[in-house]
């Protein structure tokens, strides 16, 4: 059974995607599950984990409405303002949906990454941590060391690094990206997600070896049971195709892994990780 553990829709006319403006054609659209139907069937994808691209609670009830009539959509990743003090009645009633799987917690938008470290945050995730929830963690590579010091704080945190923490891709460079990724891996219940890679590539003139270094760097810190693939679809339009996406990533995957070994990456460690349970015994999920 393969999962892709990383794609959105979103309908424009909505009005709480503020990131997608008419600048940004290929994505100024809407994106339904009948787009996405057809790459899934062609790459044999039974399942998607389906996560907010808007940090709202009304964005996250729309796409949990989604996946109600959508088979393949295995687990929905939503968003909680988690300084507001009543998240905790917000996450309760997003509980009551048989495919709420987590949240995902953006870092990637805060002034400051110290917020992170806040008292209110602190609280907030160390409350889903008891509560194991998956938390999906959009962070960017020079902010990973608030990440780090959070991890320090809230040990048992189930949580997955989408996008490699998006590293310099376009430059090259690996440091201090690599040596920053490497302590947050040493936390066992930390998974990455291999997705968001042709984005942070340089726009003309990529390859699939300009992402192999980074691929191999997090293969030899987290193992292949603590990674995923995910496609980041629709965003990985602006720079390659949904082909090209896991085509790419197949193709530095085998220079290290048997066919046998990779394919967990492509579903097994994700529904391990969001408690997909019902996928492969036929039972409840979380």
């Amino acid at each position: 059974m393969r999962i892709d553990a990383h794609q959105h829709f979103w309908k424009i006319d909505r009005n709480d995607y503020g990131w997608i403006t008419p600048g940004i054609p290929v994505l100024y659209r809407d994106y339904l599950p009948s787009d996405l139907e057809p790459h899934l069937l062609k790459h044999g994808i039974s399942h998607t984990i389906l996560v907010q691209a808007a940090p709202t609670v009304e964005e996250t009830e729309y796409i949990l409405g989604l996946s109600e009539h959508t088979d393949s959509i295995a687990g929905v990743i939503g968003w909680l303002d988690l300084e507001n003090p009543s998240f905790k009645a917000q996450y309760r009633q997003f509980c009551r949906h048989r495919k709420f799987t987590g949240i995902r917690v953006m870092i990637q938008e805060m002034d400051d990454p110290r917020i992170l470290l806040s008292t209110l945050y602190l609280e907030a995730l160390s409350y889903l941590a008891e509560e194991d929830l998956p938390v999906d963690l959009l962070v960017l590579a020079d902010q990973l060391p608030q990440l780090a010091e959070l991890l320090q704080r809230v040990p048992r945190l189930r949580g997955v690094i989408d996008h490699l923490a998006k590293p310099p891709i376009a430059s090259g460079s690996l440091e201090p990206w690599r040596t920053h990724m490497a302590g947050i891996a040493q936390h066992p219940g930390i998974y990455c997600k291999l997705s968001g890679m042709v984005t942070e590539a340089a726009p003309q003139g990529w390859t699939h070896e300009d992402f192999s270094a980074y691929v191999h760097a997090v293969l030899d810190l987290f193992g292949p049971d603590r990674l995923m693939f995910g496609s980041d679809w629709p965003v990985c339009l602006m720079a390659a195709t949904y082909d090209e996406v896991i085509g790419g990533l197949r193709q530095i995957l085998r220079e290290r892994l048997s066919p046998q070994e990779m394919e967990p990456i492509f579903g097994a460690n994700a529904a391990r990780f969001y408690k997909l349970n019902s996928l492969y015994t036929g039972g409840e999920s979380r």
